[in-house]
């Protein structure tokens, strides 16, 4: 069996802070957010992504309807971040010998970026991988089979995977990606103009 990376997006939630649209649905370069982070992960070096979707699922598969990407429905996805963890992790296969971990809305991410996690994972074997820049941890996070269990324990009462990280601090491995594109994400409308206007 061929040991497989696994890429979870997770785009199930309500955007709380963008005053009631959901920000994978807003347009950069005139791509939806989501579909630009999609396609930048299906143009690395991971073997499947699955799209984690909750709130306005339809609108969200629409908008990505022709990738080929897995989708993963969380009907608790008022429940926080960990919840759409959890549920893409129950789909992956059993030759899946890692995940990764990606919000939907960071938005600038690319693909070199990502492989230089897998690149790294492959090289160094350290159970957790974390995009970084300038020291700042970002995304994706890489996650190994061996923490596959703990990571179906996770809720936000005790900060998701943050929790996961923590407990095994002296074991992560930070790859600096030489890009914030790591780091900048998409919370409120001033975050999306930001964004904007630093395309321009």
């Amino acid at each position: 069996m061929i040991a497989m990376l696994s890429l979870i997006i997770l785009a199930a939630g309500k955007s709380t802070r963008m005053r009631g649209r959901n920000k994978l649905l807003s347009r950069v370069d005139g791509k939806t957010i989501v579909r630009r982070v999609v396609e930048t992960a299906m143009n690395s070096k991971v073997d499947e992504v699955l799209v984690v979707v909750g709130w306005e699922s339809q609108r969200v598969r629409e908008a990505i309807a022709d990738l080929p990407c897995r989708f993963v429905l969380n009907k608790e996805f008022e429940k926080g971040q960990s919840s759409s963890v959890k549920a893409a992790l129950r789909e992956v296969g059993s030759t899946t010998q890692a995940i990764l971990v990606l919000p939907g809305d960071i938005v600038n991410i690319d693909p070199r970026s990502i492989n230089k996690v897998v690149d790294t994972y492959a090289s160094a074997k350290a159970p957790i991988v974390v995009a970084s820049h300038h020291g700042r941890p970002g995304h994706p996070i890489l996650l190994a089979k061996e923490l596959f269990e703990e990571i179906l324990r996770i809720d936000e009462e005790t900060f998701g995977l943050k929790s996961v990280v923590k407990r095994h601090a002296e074991e992560v491995k930070y790859v600096e990606a030489d890009s914030d594109n790591v780091i900048w994400d998409v919370d409120t409308p001033e975050d999306l103009k930001r964004i904007k206007n630093a395309r321009n």
